[in-house]
């Protein structure tokens, strides 16, 4: 089993603004890095490093540019990375056209399925919906439950 996860995931490993959520996803990371099944998209990694040196809430930004950097190098280190290639873009429009995902979210459902990856753990999907053999899980629903995937 291949388990492909979303930004938010990565961006709640390193937020402290919600203690459950970034507790939840720092226990999926570890779980799936210690089972070997989790993979990241280079645009989850770039989205990651974006997200975190903005500034949030009126704040600073979460983290500097260079400790964002440090932890994409970690985290790509720890997980298998899938680029994002013109076969994933023209694989996203069909994404876009068929299944009517924005963009951004039909890139991430292009990487999974080009690279026979069944599952995608995100909460910015329909959690349950599955789309041409690429099934969306939310991690941070309340029915949700690790042991069934690891």
């Amino acid at each position: 089993m291949k388990i492909l996860l979303d930004t938010n995931i990565l961006v709640y490993c390193h937020d402290a603004a919600d203690p459950a959520r970034q507790e939840q996803a720092i226990t999926i990371l570890d779980n799936l890095r210690l089972h070997g099944i989790g993979k990241i998209s280079a645009q989850s990694l770039a989205e990651f490093c974006n997200v975190m040196i903005r500034p949030y809430r009126g704040a600073s930004a979460r983290l500097t540019s260079g400790e964002a950097q440090r932890i994409a190098g970690v985290i790509s280190a720890q997980f298998e990375v899938f680029p994002v290639t013109a076969l994933t873009v023209l694989e996203a429009m069909n994404g876009v056209k068929d299944h009517k995902l924005s963009y951004f979210d039909a890139q991430i459902w292009a990487a999974a399925r080009l690279n026979e990856t069944p599952v995608i753990f995100s909460e910015d999907f329909q959690d349950g919906q599955t789309l041409e053999g690429v099934k969306f899980v939310n991690p941070f629903a309340a029915e949700f439950n690790l042991a069934v995937w690891v």
